[in-house]
């Protein structure tokens, strides 16, 4: 059996407005957008009402196209806590990311060192979106120990 991952999604309350997050903060590219159909999956799979109109736009890095989703929907309230899901990307500066995330205005966790399961360690700090969608991102900053 083959299995291979095409892009995680966040549902969001408006497009434009979540993407200076994902494209100023963390740096993708807006690989296309597809306009709103009355009939879109997406309906169906999250359990939206029809008569909502919704957007889609698809997120690519500079090595991963079509990485990343997001799915408008009108009206979405911020989602609550407990998180249920989120993304986690490893970036090159950290220090950069967080920085254009706190001018941004967007809420950055305090850091945590990473460990791995191989005894690697690094660094990983939280990021919420607009929306309150979950961003980890991390660096390695040692190799595993011998």
């Amino acid at each position: 059996m083959s299995i291979r991952f095409q892009r995680a999604n966040f549902l969001v309350s408006d497009i434009e407005a979540a993407l200076p997050f994902y494209v100023d903060v963390l740096g993708m590219e807006v690989a296309f957008r597809k306009p709103h159909r009355d009939e879109s999956y997406s309906h169906v799979v999250f359990g939206l009402d029809r008569s909502s109109p919704i957007g889609f736009v698809a997120l690519s890095t500079p090595t991963q196209p079509r990485v990343m989703a997001l799915t408008q929907v009108a009206g979405l309230a911020r989602l609550p806590t407990p998180r249920r899901s989120t993304i986690v990307l490893h970036v090159d500066d950290p220090d950069a990311v967080v920085a254009r995330a706190r001018a941004g205005g967007y809420e950055v966790f305090p850091e945590e060192t990473l460990i791995t399961h191989d005894g690697r360690t690094g660094r990983e700090i939280g990021i919420l979106d607009s929306d309150g969608n979950l961003v980890v991102i991390y660096r390695i900053t040692s190799p595993a120990p011998p």
